[in-house]
């Protein structure tokens, strides 16, 4: 069967969340199942260096962690996000994230929260050479997506865990596999994570502020098999990320935030195994379970990725944001830079933002532009009045 120009672009990328480049020599990205968890699903995150672990709880924070939903300053909120992929080389290739949370109880110390990632690859034909004549063998729609529910607490006034159970379905044949090679594959994975926020206190000079600081450990779960080998199950992308930031209040009406935020793989990168009959290296992903998985991810300290961000608001109407995100080259090398705009009116809310690519390897949301709309639906929770 011959697979058009099409299916091998979507597929290949599919398969990785790094872009591609002309020379990959020198890179050997930690590859893994179900990539379009790695990927910023909300605009808002996506304008900030598409980071989320510290930054202020908003209706995506599902998420980026969920523990952030118990200082939300809203009882209940609805979050929808579209963010096209690979937008230079297709149309029909997106990703659609959707959220929800509420709080539970009039204390407003507990949260569950829900939220569905869909990441569709577009229509592909297949085709066939029959002698000298190409014959169509149908279209498959490979797609992924990912349901997952969170139930948040704060354990202080000032901070909250939240535990994340999550069903994941990996559909990269898209329900057409004549010869029965790749399947489906199912998995399912928790998060675990935390939150601070420091109550708004004097800052610098006469200006207020407050601190924000919150982990996550993501998507820890058995791997991925869409073969039935045991030999070629693949990883899910579990990762651990870190962060902080600060709100300056200069007025009650202006704020500005900084964040900063590192995230590292806790999947085994390629280990050299022998050598070639040139004395090259041969690498090979380790074949092991995910705990000593994990434990192999600390042998590559590369894998680790940091972003930097800057967000002004004004009357939580209006909001514009900046960021930057730095990936090792060994590791794929994404480098980009991203501005983003957010407008608030009544209970409506518009996040947009634009990624701005400044690597030299291609990435698959270059120049691409993220809308998020949010509703709330709720009122004003005690966290507008205590924080």
């Amino acid at each position: 069967m011959m697979l058009n120009k099409k299916l091998l672009l979507t597929l290949g990328l599919g398969l990785s969340v790094t872009a591609f480049a002309q020379n990959l020599e020198d890179i050997r990205p930690v590859l893994t199942g179900a990539p379009f968890l790695r990927i910023s699903p909300d605009a808002r995150a996506g304008g900030m260096g598409d980071q989320g672990v510290a930054t202020s709880s908003d209706a995506f924070s599902q998420f980026w962690n969920a523990a952030k939903y118990p200082f939300s300053k809203t009882t209940s909120a609805v979050g929808i996000n579209y963010t096209p992929y690979l937008g230079k080389l297709t149309n029909d290739v997106f990703l659609l994230y959707g959220a929800y949370h509420q709080f539970l109880g009039d204390e407003e110390r507990s949260t569950i929260s829900a939220s569905l990632y869909y990441f569709n690859l577009g229509s592909v034909d297949l085709t066939k050479l029959v002698g000298s004549e190409v014959v169509s063998e149908g279209t498959a729609k490979p797609n992924e997506f990912s349901i997952d529910v969170a139930y948040g607490l704060k354990l202080t006034d000032n901070y909250s865990m939240a535990v994340t159970g999550r069903f994941i379905r990996s559909d990269l044949s898209g329900g057409f596999n004549s010869d029965n090679t790749l399947k489906p594959a199912n998995s399912f994975a928790v998060d675990v994570s935390g939150y601070f926020l420091s109550n708004r206190g004097q800052s610098f000079g006469d200006y207020e502020g407050q601190a924000r600081a919150g982990f996550a450990i993501q998507n820890l779960g058995p791997r991925l098999d869409y073969t039935g080998n045991d030999e070629s199950k693949s990883y899910l992308p579990t990762t651990a990320r870190i962060g902080a930031g600060y709100d300056l209040y200069i007025d009650d009406l202006n704020k500005v935030g900084i964040s900063v935020e590192a995230s590292k793989l806790l999947v085994p990168g390629p280990e050299i195994t022998g050598t070639d009959l040139n004395g090259s290296p041969i690498y090979n992903v380790p074949n092991v379970g995910v705990i000593e998985g994990i434990s192999k991810s600390f042998n590559n300290p590369k894998s680790t990725m940091i972003s930097g961000a800057l967000e002004y608001s004004y009357d939580n109407a209006f909001s514009l944001r900046t960021g930057y995100f730095h990936e090792s080259a060994e590791q794929g090398g994404r480098q980009y830079a991203t501005v983003g705009l957010g407008l608030k009116y009544q209970s409506f809310g518009l996040d947009l933002s634009y990624l701005i690519n400044t690597s030299k390897i291609n990435s698959a949301l270059d120049n691409t532009l993220r809308f998020g709309l949010t509703w709330t639906i709720g009122e004003e929770s005690s966290n507008a009045q205590d924080y």
